[in-house]
């Protein structure tokens, strides 16, 4: 491993700027994208996270100035797992449809203009397989700026950041898709936890840096956090 890379990429997190709302599209051209902010990843279940947990109050503030800002746009993926789910060979069971664990948390379902939510429900970690998500961009054409809070960092929500931007490349279309670094987080697993379970270790501090550096390498936008 290079370490002096990995001080780098560190050093990089700490230096990112912040923005606000005026400094993106007009309201009518932006998405407000939540990956994944139901109960299962952050408040029971398998896959809750306490790092995921954590965020909750920056993503509740991120769809508020949205809002205040003018944008009706907001659009959450969400897991709901068929009770087989082929994804659970690589994970535990989790977020399964019609349970609990599935819904959306409820600081953001309780939030006054929740009816304006568009939800995509989905089997797979990533958006480009069984959802409509990319149907509901399309017949919102003037849609070009995409604002991406949630969980997880290297995992959903790294895959709906890729998949907007190879989308992009491939069309030639221009578009601006922003990850907000204090609104994202990935779940910890210690070494030493994940030898007693079986399982591959994941060090939440340096998959979240890395996959927030991979994404700035393809042309999308990592700032600190929204003013």
């Amino acid at each position: 491993m290079n370490q002096e890379f990995l001080q780098w990429v560190q050093n990089w997190t700490e230096k990112l700027p912040s923005r606000v709302f005026e400094d993106f599209d007009e309201p009518e051209k932006i998405a407000v994208i939540s990956v994944d902010m139901v109960n299962g990843f952050c408040h029971k279940g398998a896959l809750a996270s306490k790092e995921v947990e954590h965020i909750i109050p920056n993503v509740v503030n991120v769809f508020k100035k949205a809002k205040n800002y003018g944008v009706n746009h907001f659009l959450l993926l969400e897991d709901a797992h068929s009770q087989n789910a082929e994804e659970f060979t690589a994970y535990p069971p989790h977020c399964i449809k019609g349970t609990e664990e599935s819904e959306t948390i409820p600081e953001i379902a309780n939030l006054s203009f929740a009816k304006e939510f568009q939800i995509f429900k989905k089997n797979a970690w990533s958006p480009a397989y069984d959802t409509t998500i990319d149907t509901y961009i399309k017949d919102h054409h003037k849609l070009d700026t995409f604002i991406l809070i949630g969980d997880c960092t290297d995992i959903c929500v790294y895959a709906m950041a890729l998949h907007l931007r190879m989308q992009s490349f491939a069309n030639n279309i221009k578009r601006r898709i922003i990850v907000v670094a204090n609104s994202v987080a990935t779940y910890d697993m210690p070494i030493k936890t994940a030898e007693e379970l079986k399982v591959m270790p994941h060090d939440a501090k340096t998959l979240h840096a890395i996959f927030l550096y991979h994404m700035a390498l393809n042309a999308i936008e990592v700032i600190k956090e929204i003013k």
